[in-house]
Parts: C-alpha cells; sequence; structure tokens
C-alpha cells in the first residue's frame, strides 16, 4: 500500500509513520509543514529508506495537497496535521480554526477529486483515515467512559476545532460517499514528544531541576495511551476499518495529574540521581488552573477490541518508563527544540 501522512513530522505521525516503514512492507509519504511541533529529527530512523519520502506543505493550501496526491498516488490518506495544544489554542484560537477546519476542508476536497478518479478496484480500497482527539466529547464526572455515541461537548478552542474537523469528515462521507475513518484517542505519551505537553515537559524540567507546574490540585483525571501502541491501532483502523465507521482508541491507563508528575519524578530519581540526593517531588509547584479545564477523561475501547481486535500492549508504568529512559537518552532531540523554539514557559493563563 502507499499511505500518504499529514502531518507525518508530528509527535503521533512520526510514529505512525516509523511504524510504517519499519513494521510494513508500504511506501509512506509524510506531507507536512513543518511548524514548531514538525521535526525531521522525529525521522531520522526512517530517513534513508526507499519505501520513505518527504514533501513540505500546508494542508490549507489545495494546490500543494492535488499535486501531492496526483504524485504519490496514495491507497490511503492518514490525516494527523493538527494545531494540538490546548494552552495554544487559549491564546490563539485563529491558527486551530485555519489549520484543523479549513487545513482538513481543503484536504477533503482534494482527496474527493483523487478518490473520484481512481479506477473501481483502487477506489473501493480506498480510506481517508481522520485522527482526532476524545477532548471533543467534553468532560466526564467521576464515573463513566467515552463512548462512539457520545455527543460531542467541546470546551476549548482546540477540542472545538477537532469536533468540526470530525463533523466535516463525516459529511463527506454521507454527502458524497468518500469512504473515511474516524479515530478519536485519549491522550498520547511517549518518544518525540513535544516539550510542551505534561509528560516531556515535566521528565526535562525534573532532570534539570526545575519547577514543575501542576495545574489547579492536580486532580484532573487523563487516560494515558502510548503512543506505539496507537500507532499501531491506527494502522489497523486504516486498513481494516469499515467505511463510515468512527473508533475511539484509549490506554485503559487513568491516573490523576499530580499521579503522572509524582510517577515521573520517581523514575527520574531512580534513573539519574540529584546531585544532593533529593526528591524531584520537591520541585512540584501548583499554579493557577487552566481556563475551562475538563476534569476527567476516560475511554471505552470496546469497539475496537471487539471488531478489529486491538487492545494496548503497554501498562502506563512501563509505557512511562520506556519514555523516561528515551528523554535520557536523548538529550539531544530536546535540548535542541529547548534552544530553538520553546524553553518551558507557560502558556493558555488568558482569560
Amino acid at each position: 500500500m502507499r499511505i500518504m501522512v499529514t502531518g507525518g513530522a508530528g509527535f503521533i505521525g512520526s510514529a505512525v509513520s516509523r511504524r510504517i516503514i519499519d513494521e510494513t512492507g508500504h511506501r509512506a509519504l509524510v506531507f507536512d509543514k513543518l511548524t514548531y511541533a514538525g521535526n525531521l529529527a522525529s525521522l531520522s530512523s526512517i530517513a534513508q529508506n526507499s519505501r520513505y519520502s518527504f514533501r513540505k506543505g500546508d494542508i490549507c493550501d489545495a494546490g500543494l495537497v492535488t499535486a501531492a496526491l496526483s504524485d504519490f498516488q496514495p491507497d490511503v490518506i492518514m490525516h494527523l496535521a493538527a494545531e494540538s495544544h490546548v494552552d495554544r489554542s487559549i491564546d490563539g484560537p485563529g491558527e486551530f480554526i485555519q489549520t484543523n477546519v479549513v487545513g482538513t476542508y481543503v484536504l477533503l476536497q482534494a482527496a474527493l477529486g483523487y478518490w473520484r478518479n481512481l479506477p473501481a478496484d483502487r477506489r473501493d480500497k480506498f480510506r481517508f483515515h481522520h485522527i482526532s482527539t476524545d477532548e471533543v466529547y467534553g468532560s466526564l464526572g467521576e464515573t463513566g467512559f467515552f463512548t462512539e455515541e457520545t455527543p460531542y461537548a467541546p470546551s476549548s478552542p482546540y477540542s472545538a476545532s477537532k469536533a468540526s474537523s470530525d463533523h466535516l469528515v463525516r459529511a463527506w462521507h454521507h454527502t458524497y460517499g468518500l469512504p473515511t475513518v474516524l479515530t478519536n484517542c485519549s491522550n498520547n505519551y511517549g518518544p518525540y514528544h513535544f516539550p510542551e505537553k505534561l509528560i516531556p515537559l515535566t521528565i526535562i524540567n525534573a532532570f534539570e531541576g526545575r519547577p514543575l507546574p501542576v495545574y489547579g490540585l492536580g486532580d484532573n483525571v487523563r487516560d494515558w495511551l502510548f503512543v506505539e501502541d496507537h500507532a499501531e491501532a491506527l494502522l489497523l483502523v486504516a486498513q481494516n476499518g469499515a467505511p463510515g465507521a468512527n473508533y475511539n482508541i484509549g490506554g485503559c491507563n487513568e491516573r490523576r495529574n499530580i499521579e503522572v508528575v509524582e510517577a515521573i519524578c520517581d523514575l527520574v530519581d531512580e534513573l539519574s540521581p540529584s546531585s544532593d540526593g533529593g526528591s524531584r517531588r520537591r520541585l512540584i509547584t501548583f499554579v493557577a488552573d487552566r481556563p475551562g479545564h475538563d476534569q476527567r477523561y476516560a475511554i471505552d475501547v470496546s469497539r475496537i477490541r471487539d471488531d478489529l481486535g486491538w487492545r494496548p500492549r503497554h501498562s502506563f508504568e512501563s509505557g512511562l518508563r520506556k519514555t523516561v529512559e528515551w528523554y535520557l537518552a536523548n538529550r539531544d532531540w530536546w535540548e535542541a527544540i529547548r534552544l530553538s523554539s520553546y524553553d518551558g514557559e507557560r502558556m493558555g493563563a488568558a482569560v
């Protein structure tokens, strides 16, 4: 198969791209604008493979998208290109509307024209796979899970923009017949994660002895999904998902934010003890909460488990250990980011 991965130089996109090349015989075209979070260093392990290619481009540019489709002739489009950080969406929602909503529309239109012109046998096998988030569902109380039938109730500019793109994808399937599949995932973590998010930021700050900011009381709950498990699930859906279907993908690992931060502190203490032997937990600092902070996310993975046979391979403990070990062993990757584009400053405090 020939798989085009939009946003393939980002965190999840690069994990998918590496998996395509390392674990399958498929070809991959990474189509990425290379914004601050797009990093070709995350693809260095596959860059010389003959089945891998890269094209720099913006999904909002219809000409570039159409040319890429025409040249590469994909069997599957895996759409991961997105602005993705809630805090950044609070400070600058316009970029999220442009990329996540307008960009998805442009890509859908280009994909529709491309698909209509395929030979019948290829048209039947084609898939447009849209990768989204569980944040479109809003916030849960102390009990219950998001299912594929949970009504949408996004509460941040980021989740609202992703909800909008989800609706566009469904509309292009129902109105035009474009064979789409849609996935909504829980919070990802793992290697190559841009260090603005909770887990990589906490690992790096703990290693460097910086304060570890925790929003509010740290009691917000997230379901954590190891990125390599997610990449496996995404390829399974892209190849075997039913047209028009949607699948929730979660790690089945609910943790309060404070528990996550404390676990990271303990792992960094074990793997790279501080010079004075003190615990990194002393660095934890509670700060003003994020505006509109959702309380709890949790995903029911019954559909993808029952229909496609997928379940996460990593517990939170095993995945987190792999993640901390990777960041401690790959300082050159994140130190370059610290020096060039992001030094750990807080965003999203504006009301």
